[in-house]
């Protein structure tokens, strides 16, 4: 019954797991060049994407959190060789297996490759996700 919620004024609350090295300098890029994208995430920086957990995302879903985005080097250019193909198994089996068994819309979280020259792309990826969960609404499910 997630989207059925009265949706005006909904501002979402949007965590988003950077790595360090590319997709966090493009949000920098992002905020350097004056690229418009809402204020309503908050970003928790990583040396590398694939040092996230997937207990991390359940976490920050369980603790209020909208939505969770979770963004690393492109594929082959990941800082610490294979970093970020163990972000895309992760992401994989937390998507297909935990968040479909709990019943959370697949929406709710999501994987991008973002580089550091892409602040452009940031502001897009970060403006179109809370489109997205403003038209789901507040997510009002006990995750556990």
């Amino acid at each position: 019954m997630e989207g059925s919620v009265l949706k005006k004024g909904f501002k979402p609350s949007i965590l988003v797991f950077c790595c360090n090295w590319c997709s966090y300098a493009g949000a920098d890029l992002a905020g350097v060049s004056r690229f418009q994208y809402p204020p309503n995430i908050r970003i928790i920086r990583v040396m590398c994407s694939g040092r996230i957990d997937p207990a991390f995302v359940l976490k920050a879903l369980k603790d209020g959190a909208d939505g969770v985005l979770i963004s690393g080097c492109h594929i082959g250019d990941c800082h610490y060789i294979s970093g970020n193909e163990y972000t895309k198994e992760r992401f994989e089996r937390l998507y297909n297996i935990i968040i479909k068994q709990l019943g959370v819309n697949e929406k709710r979280v999501r994987l991008e490759w973002i580089s550091a020259s892409e602040g452009k792309r940031f502001a897009d990826v970060i403006t179109e996700f809370t489109n997205e969960i403003k038209d789901l609404g507040p997510l009002r499910k006990k995750i556990f």
